[in-house]
């Protein structure tokens, strides 16, 4: 049950009545895994926080850097050359001081991965490698744990959801295969804050729908920051997938 306090804190989302208190307590059961605490993971962290994630795990080997600052939007000057992990769980907890918040500097791994996922509730793909993003997504067919994965270059934006808990259900491989090559960092081709900020928010809003129990559409959506317009394309399962077609569905 909700306190006195907690009721002032999340009364305005408690008023949607798409949500309630039972959302409210449906992410206050939920365990968060972020992967990657940059562009993307700001924000939705942001958001995360603010709503009442009851726990929320960060990962990134990285430290922030004077030119982070600009689309990292939780980082602040004095932030420069700490780990960006452990700076965002600082961040994060001065927002809403009652989640509990882990803060990992590492490059998560095949076992990290293994481990944490497993105890997932949902896991946001905040990362910028297609190695990276490809080990997140095994690790989620494995352990059938729902997965937003989010990107932003330059002007452009995409954003899908992948509900392994589903039956029949696509993976991140069957929409772009198992490879890893075609990396392009921010840092090579640019990026305009607001649109790595559109992408982390909405990642924030669809972890919250899948908590919720919403079913979304197997859908990935395009953001074109020139236009400020969207496409979607469709998607399903590859029954050839390296990854998940020979996984074993148990029944629903």
């Amino acid at each position: 049950m909700l306190n006195d306090d907690q009721l002032l804190r999340y009364s305005r989302q408690l008023m949607v009545q798409e949500f309630d208190l039972a959302g409210q307590e449906a992410l206050a059961a939920a365990r968060v895994l972020v992967v990657g605490c940059g562009g993307l993971a700001n924000p939705a962290g942001l958001y995360l926080a603010g709503a009442g994630i009851g726990e929320l795990v960060l990962v990134d080997d990285d430290v922030v850097e004077p030119s982070n600052l600009h689309r990292q939007v939780a980082f602040r000057d004095e932030d420069t050359g700490r780990p960006k992990a452990e700076a965002l769980k600082a961040h994060l907890l001065a927002l809403n001081p009652e989640i509990a918040i882990q803060a990992h500097r590492l490059r998560a791994d095949r076992h990290w991965l293994d481990r944490q996922v497993a105890e997932a509730s949902v896991v946001l793909d905040c990362t910028d490698n297609f190695a990276t993003r490809q080990r997140i997504n095994e690790a989620c067919v494995a352990h059938r744990r729902p997965l937003v994965s989010g990107a932003a270059i330059r002007m452009d934006g995409q954003l899908a959801v992948f509900d392994l808990r589903q039956p029949g259900s696509a993976c991140y491989a069957c929409v772009y295969g198992e490879g890893t090559d075609g990396d392009l960092a921010c840092s090579q081709a640019g990026i305009l804050g607001p649109v790595v900020g559109t992408i982390g928010t909405l990642q924030a809003l669809a972890a919250i729908q899948v908590l919720l129990g919403t079913s979304l559409p197997a859908t990935l959506r395009l953001f074109d920051g020139r236009t400020l317009s969207w496409r979607e394309m469709r998607f399903q399962r590859d029954p050839a997938c390296p990854v998940c077609s020979s996984r074993q569905i148990p029944p629903a």
